[in-house]
């Protein structure tokens, strides 16, 4: 069961789900692709398949010339009012898809506002579904004009709630899943640190992707978070538990939770997740490198541990990091990782002569590193 609502207190810490930004070429009237990401400082940009969303009916007419000359053509007799608007709304989306493939957000917008008042006409909301999508366009329009350095600033903040009211307005009326998913996203998005730091406001947001989607882990991910940075580390836990439950054989899950309780100082936790995502990943050499890496921490800097058990994880490393190794033999990382796991245990042995053994054999994967690292180089430099 997820866990209840947020006491709400803002953090100074919370890192917002979202990162990059999307390029807006290669939209398709069928929906979104591709994923919503965040930049700090940097606005989000749109791409995959969203900019032709209601763009149908614009198959039958070639340019905006092409619509005057039909809007010309037609009588108010044979034409009511209410189709010349929509006829104006369609070419005013265009429009606005065009400037905004350009970056002219400012003209974006102006464009899409004209496109969903003649749309709406008497109607309190557009509701045609092939024109609708110009909420969330003309949310992340004013959205793309914020800038966070500014905040304080009435017309810049305005910017944002504005674009806010429009995410909410397409979550509400776009049919489009996909729409109304990425609208959802960046109203998520918009509560994040880099802009108003409200988590609380994202809270009940992501609970209703949730229920939209109940098995996408990234949701539950995202409000884990939310509940972490608020000190919540049981319903965190929960939420991350759930999301393992709805895909057990994705791997990212158990990199997740398993960076989760990293966080939290639970070791045991940590690699029990890191051998699950193995499990499920038996080709990948970065599963086994990963844990190696975590096995050289604990045993070379956690000196609350008994000399016994550093060696116990010194010995569980290698054994990892053999298989990363055996995967994929010019993987310079893991033969610096199988040199550094020598060394610590170099350090742990008492036996002198064993211990230069181990220097020397440390010595010799460092080697190995540098020379994969060399040619690796030369090879990208003639490319």
């Amino acid at each position: 069961m997820i866990a209840g609502p947020l006491t709400g207190s803002k953090t100074d810490h919370y890192t917002g789900p979202f990162e990059g930004r999307h390029d807006p070429e290669g939209a398709g009237a069928e929906g979104v692709r591709g994923t919503v990401e965040w930049v700090p400082d940097r606005p989000p940009r749109l791409s995959g398949r969203l900019l032709k969303l209601g763009r149908l009916d614009m198959k039958r007419f070639s340019s905006k010339a092409a619509v005057i000359g039909l809007l010309a053509a037609l009588s108010l007799g044979a034409v009511g009012c209410g189709q010349i608007a929509m006829l104006r709304a369609t070419m005013a989306f265009k429009d606005a898809n065009q400037l905004y493939r350009g970056q002219d957000f400012r003209a974006a917008a102006t464009k899409y506002t004209e496109a969903i008042e003649f749309c709406r006409g008497s109607n309190q909301d557009c509701t045609d579904p092939n024109l609708n999508p110009a909420y969330f366009f003309l949310g992340n329009s004013l959205d793309n004009q914020y800038r966070p350095a500014r905040r304080g600033e009435p017309a810049n903040d305005e910017l944002l709630t504005k674009a806010i009211d429009n995410y909410r307005k397409a979550a509400e009326v776009v049919q489009d899943p996909l729409t109304k998913k990425r609208a959802m996203e960046y109203l998520v998005a918009a509560y994040g640190p880099d802009k108003l730091n409200e988590p609380s406001e994202a809270e009940p947001i992501l609970r209703r992707m949730i229920e939209l989607e109940p098995t996408e882990p990234a949701n539950y991910t995202y409000l884990s978070r939310i509940y972490e940075e608020n000190g919540d580390y049981e319903q965190a836990e929960q939420l991350l538990v759930k999301a393992r439950d709805m895909k057990p054989n994705d791997a990212g899950v158990y990199v997740t939770l398993a960076a989760f309780y990293n966080r939290q100082g639970e070791f045991a936790k940590t690699m029990e997740a890191l051998h699950a995502r193995a499990e499920r990943e038996p080709n990948n050499p970065e599963a086994y490198y990963t844990i190696a890496t975590y096995y050289w921490e604990k045993s070379s800097r956690d000196f609350t541990a008994s000399e016994a058990d550093r060696m116990k994880f010194v010995l569980a490393g290698h054994d990892a990091i053999d298989k990363a190794i055996t995967l994929k033999s010019d993987y310079p990382e893991a033969l610096t990782y199988k040199g550094l796991l020598l060394r610590v245990q170099a350090n742990l042995e008492k036996n002198p002569a064993r211990q230069q053994a181990l220097l020397k054999e440390a010595d010799q994967f460092r080697d190995r590193a540098v020379a994969v690292q060399a040619k690796q180089r030369a090879a990208g430099a003639g490319d």
